[in-house]
C-alpha cells in the first residue's frame, strides 16, 4: 500500500463519521465541529503530502548528485529523511487525534475498521520517509541494472 493510498484509506474512513452526522439538523453543534476537525485534518493531509514531494524530490536529487558513490547517496539521502521524520510522526500524531475524535460518532463497522487498520496507517505515515528512500534506490538500481539478452 502507497503512501497515497494509506492517507486515502485513513481519510475515507475517518471521515465516514461527517457522512453518517449528516442526518442530523445542519445548526447542531457536534455537526459544525465534526465538519471544522475535518476540514483541518484534509489541511494537514494535504501539507504532509507536499512535504513528502518536496523530500522526495531533495532525495532524487541527492542519489543524481552522488552518481555512482552510493555510499554517499545513502549518507545523503538518511540525511534528508531524518529532516522530514519529525513531519511524518507529527502527521501520523494527528492522524491519531483525528481519528480519535471521530470514533465516538462513527458506526460500529467503521470503528473496527479503524482500530483494525490504525497501527498500520501509523506505521506507514511514520516510515514514509524510509519507503521513499528505499523506492529511489530501487529505481536508480533498476535503471543502471544492463538489460540482459532474451
Amino acid at each position: 500500500m502507497s503512501l497515497r493510498t494509506a492517507l486515502a484509506a485513513a481519510a475515507v474512513l475517518a471521515f465516514a463519521a461527517p457522512a453518517f452526522a449528516q442526518d442530523a439538523p445542519a445548526a447542531d453543534p457536534a455537526v459544525a465541529a465534526a465538519a471544522q476537525a475535518e476540514a483541518a485534518f484534509e489541511a494537514k493531509a494535504e501539507a504532509f503530502q507536499q512535504a513528502m514531494g518536496a523530500m522526495q524530490g531533495e532525495m532524487q536529487t541527492a542519489l543524481t548528485a552522488a552518481g555512482a558513490d552510493q555510499a554517499k547517496a545513502n549518507a545523503d539521502m538518511d540525511a534528508i529523511a531524518a529532516r522530514y521524520q519529525p513531519q511524518a510522526d507529527a502527521f501520523a500524531n494527528e492522524l491519531d487525534a483525528f481519528v480519535t475524535s471521530q470514533l465516538p460518532v462513527m458506526p460500529p463497522e467503521a470503528q473496527a475498521q479503524m482500530a483494525q487498520m490504525g497501527p498500520a496507517l501509523r506505521a506507514q505515515i511514520t516510515g514514509a520517509p524510509a519507503t521513499i528512500k528505499a523506492g529511489l534506490i530501487q529505481q536508480a538500481a533498476a535503471v543502471a541494472a544492463p538489460v540482459a539478452p532474451q
